[in-house]
Order: C-alpha cells, then structure tokens, then sequence
C-alpha cells in the first residue's frame, strides 16, 4: 500500500526483482544463465518468476528438458516493459548507484588445444577485461551443444560435420599440419624421404595425418608403418620434445616450442586435413558483455579478425 496526495492505494507493479529474472530467462532461456548473469541462485530466479506469474494469473515460459521458452503473453509483455526496466538501470547507472557486476563466460574446448593455445593467453584477455571471468567446462568428445552450462564451445569441424541448426561455427585455426622433432632429429634429416627412417609419433585419432602430409611430400607412402601413437595430442608434444621421434601436428600448439628452438619444423611444409578448430555460440542467444567481449578478442588471437 502507498499513499499519494492523501489517498491510500494499492501497489499492483511487479517488483524489479521480480521484472530483472523474468528479462533474464527471456533472452537466455535458461533459469541457471539467467542466475549466473544476475548472479543470484537458480531457485531466487525460479521464485522470482513463479511470483510474477502468480501476479499475473498465467504461466510465462513452457518448461521442458532443453530449457524454457517464452509463451506468446510473456514476448507480449517483455515488449512492453523492457524499454521501462532498461530506462530505470540507464538512469540509476548514472546516478551511481548500480553496482558494477562481474561477467563470466563459460567455454568447452578440445583439451590439448585449451592447455597450449587458449590457456596461455587468457591473462591478457582478463587485463583487458577486469570485469570479467572465465571458467572452463568439461569437453564432451559427442557434443550435442544442448548444455546450459556452456556459453561457447571450441570444437573440432570435421569433414561432413554439419553444427545443430540453431548452432553457428566460425573457423579458427588448426587447418594445417605440419612435421616436428627436435634440431638433433632434424640435422639427421636430409630430405624427406628420410622421416620414414624414424618414428613417426601419430594422434591415434588421426593416424591419416602422416599420410596426407608425406603424399604432398611427394613420399610414396605404400607400406608406410606409425610409430607410437597418443590419444592426446598434449602427450605427443611432451614425446616429441623428449625426442622419441617425428610428429606430425598443428603449429598454433606447438608455438612455445617452436619459439624457443625446441621443436623445429625439419622441411617447410604445411598440409590442409580438412579439419579446423571452430568457435560455436547458439544463434538464439542473447550473448552478455563478457561473451561478445570474448568472441572478439578470440578473433583477434585467432587472427580472423573480431568476430
């Protein structure tokens, strides 16, 4: 109840708490991204909801295992009051009163990738965004991008690999392979021909990889026999470096080594494989500063540009 110009009245508004989770689950279609971006609990947001619905008399979202989606009377009321609530934060924003809130971006990302490339850099992303943080979350090998704990996924394309239709992939990097060993290997290696005198270290996923790179060689591969094979691509950098033989792998994870002379690239060639690392987003969701943020600097790590 309030009182204005001497008459008593009954307050009938929703509460802003109430307005912030129902906006929240709109664009994220999940009661948890929409906790994690208001950072409260999943079950403050469920009940801030079930209140609203309560307050109006019907449901707003239809539940199901993918998530929730808006009904057509919660897209009708969202389009009337987001440009309100939006006006209310603008205005206290800069008044001073908003507490800054920190983002969060939640990633997928093929291991031996996350620990050689990505990892690395994430100390620069985080000086250039103070704000945010990022958490990685367990690589499914099947993934079927139906997680709500994932915000972007970094996964394999693969030849004939088509994304889920509300799934969209950009290439990265990792197109091309190339041989590596240590400089005592490589100074024993006087042409090409040569690497079929030594071990040739092979992800046991894709043992083909030798066979593509020495066929644009110009090797003759009949008969061609693999040495030690790893089904970490992380193990086969260790074995190389340790110098148990010749491996064939994408340079952007091998980039320390090669930088500091460890491993060397014996003969100048890089090979396509069909295969390329690719940043998946879901084209349905509404990404939060932190995530649009992350797109671009990835890009621009990748060196395609922001994204």
């Amino acid at each position: 109840m309030c009182c204005h110009n001497g008459i008593t009245m009954k307050i009938r508004t929703a509460s802003l708490v109430e307005l912030h989770a129902f906006l929240a689950v709109c664009r994220s279609g999940s009661m948890r991204q929409a906790a994690e971006q208001l950072s409260v609990t999943q079950g403050a947001v469920s009940r801030a909801v079930a209140r609203l619905e309560q307050r109006v008399g019907h449901a707003l979202f239809e539940r199901s295992a993918q998530g929730v989606a808006p009904t057509e009377k919660a897209n009708a009321l969202r389009a009337r009051i987001q440009a309100s609530v939006d006006e209310l934060e603008r205005v206290f924003t800069s008044l001073g009163r908003a507490p800054a809130q920190r983002g969060l971006v939640r990633i997928s990302v093929v291991p031996t990738l996350g620990t050689r490339w990505l990892v690395p850099r994430l100390a620069q992303f985080e000086a250039q965004h103070p704000r945010f943080d990022v958490e990685l979350r367990q690589f499914h090998h099947d993934e079927d991008f139906r997680r709500d704990d994932v915000d972007l996924w970094i996964a394999i394309k693969r030849p004939g690999r088509r994304w889920p239709r509300d799934i969209t992939g950009t290439v990265l990097l990792g197109r091309e392979v190339t041989a590596v060993c240590t400089p005592g290997i490589a100074r024993r290696l006087r042409s090409v021909r040569d690497l079929v005198d030594h071990r040739l270290l092979h992800h046991t996923n894709y043992p083909e990889n030798w066979r593509l790179w020495l066929d644009a060689a110009g090797v003759d591969t009949a008969g061609l026999v693999l040495g030690t094979g790893y089904d970490l691509g992380n193990n086969m950098i260790v074995a190389a470096c340790a110098g148990t033989g010749v491996a064939v792998i994408q340079p952007c994870l091998v980039e320390r080594e090669l930088a500091s002379g460890e491993l060397v690239q014996p003969f100048d060639l890089a090979v396509a494989t069909g295969r390329s690392y690719c940043l998946c987003r879901r084209k349905s969701a509404s990404g939060s500063p932190a995530i649009e943020a992350f797109v671009r600097w990835i890009g621009m790590q990748a060196g395609v540009g922001a994204l």
